[in-house]
């Protein structure tokens, strides 16, 4: 199995942290080069300073705010001066509650931060991936695609719409050696993660320690994701490897997800 990503430039959106930082880790571990995205320059110089960088490989970052797409794509207009052949899109997701009480402007700015910035983004890169005849398009969204998660009625819908918006655009872009695919993460160690703890604790009237004891005990792997085991996940459908894959939703989840 190729997994050598020599001569392979990544795209890699929220990678100040959590997944989006753990993958362009483990890219640029295997020999991408890595454009990390996000809106903390600091942050990101941090992430930069942290990457792999042997056989020449060259790395950067751009700074984006993804609540607005048409400043993202100015961004992307004045940043990208070379193809891509792996896109990674991946943000923070919206905040919880029920659906019935959302705000309608929560849906309208959920929206605009996942599916028309990750639509912002394929239109950047893709005509690239023509070129070089070779494309893997990564959403990391969630496992609320398959079963909705309770007291996330914003991000459930949203999910949803990205899912959709990539399986049409697999059918679109398969003839072109390009795959789309998402990666639907189960909970997993993140700063995110520690507040969906105390938010849940203080519904039960549990401590976030009790209610992340509670989380676990419902997966069957009894415990969370590392932002890592993530990564891994998008390294293996960002190679030639995966090269028949394509319109696929892969829950990394420990097993907790009940549908098939």
């Amino acid at each position: 199995m190729n997994l050598n990503f020599k001569n392979k430039n990544a795209l890699i959106c929220g990678s100040s942290a959590g997944i989006g930082k753990a993958t362009a880790i483990e890219l640029a571990s295997l020999g991408a080069n890595i454009t990390l995205v996000a809106r903390n320059e600091e942050k990101l110089k941090q992430v930069l300073s942290e990457l792999a960088s042997e056989n020449g490989q060259e790395h950067n970052y751009l700074v984006a705010d993804f609540s607005n797409p048409n400043s993202l794509k100015e961004t992307l207009s004045n940043g990208i001066s070379k193809n891509y052949h792996i896109l990674l899109n991946n943000t923070g997701g919206p905040k919880g509650g029920p659906i019935f009480s959302a705000d309608l402007s929560e849906f309208t700015d959920a929206f605009a931060q996942h599916l028309l910035c990750n639509q912002t983004l394929v239109q950047a890169v893709v005509p690239g991936m023509k070129e070089e005849g070779y494309g893997r398009v990564i959403n990391i969204i969630s496992t609320s695609v398959k079963q909705p998660i309770e007291g996330l009625g914003v991000s459930n819908t949203i999910r949803g719409a990205v899912a959709n918006w990539s399986k049409t655009l697999a059918t679109e872009l398969g003839p072109f050696g390009i795959t789309v695919n998402n990666v639907l993460p189960g909970a997993t160690a993140t700063e995110r993660l520690d507040q969906i703890m105390i938010n849940i604790g203080k519904k039960i009237g549990k401590s976030p320690e009790e209610a992340g004891e509670l989380m676990k005990s419902i997966v069957p792997a009894r415990r969370y994701a590392q932002p890592e085991e993530i990564a891994y996940a998008v390294a293996f459908l960002a190679s030639e490897a995966a090269g028949y894959i394509n319109g696929i939703n892969l829950p990394v989840d420990g097993g907790r997800t009940k549908s098939l």
